[in-house]
């Protein structure tokens, strides 16, 4: 996959291509995230950063998927510290590309930091391939909610 061009959009799109292909059953997701337990000061689950329905980092989502072995169906998947690391690496090239922003990249190192930092916490990534399937966890109910126009049936 070295040959594939990291630092444009088109670029972007060819690899999320690429790798999707790799993936049996793909789709992508309408939504997905990675969470983290509640902290002792709060009952919510942490979101960094949620992808919205109608987004457009599609990226993020494959690399996520491929690491834990995941077709983009919905559901809400343990993610462990040494994972979301390998999800960091391999997402990392894309910084090269300069004219989209990477908040999936940001909020990720910023769930590892802490999950480093607070071995009680959890990190689970939650995928949602259509609004209309059931909520299959807490944290992907609360991730849910964060959507505008959208309170998840639970």
């Amino acid at each position: 996959m070295s040959d594939l061009d990291w630092s444009t959009v088109d670029g972007l799109a060819a690899i999320r291509e690429h790798l999707a292909a790799r993936i049996e059953g793909w789709r992508q997701p309408v939504a997905y995230a990675v969470g983290l337990s509640p902290a002792s000061s709060s009952p919510e689950w942490d979101f960094a950063h949620v992808n919205t329905p109608g987004g457009r980092h599609g990226l993020p989502a494959v690399v996520l998927a491929t690491i834990l072995g995941h077709d983009g169906s919905t559901a809400s998947l343990p993610v462990t510290a040494h994972q979301l690391a390998a999800a960091v690496e391999s997402l990392a090239p894309a910084q090269a590309c300069t004219e989209v922003e990477h908040p999936n990249l940001a909020a990720w190192r910023a769930a590892l930091a802490d999950l480093e930092g607070n071995p009680a916490r959890e990190a689970v990534a939650v995928f949602v391939a259509d609004l209309d399937d059931p909520v299959t966890s807490e944290a992907d109910g609360s991730m849910r909610a964060t959507f505008e126009g959208h309170a998840p049936a639970l």
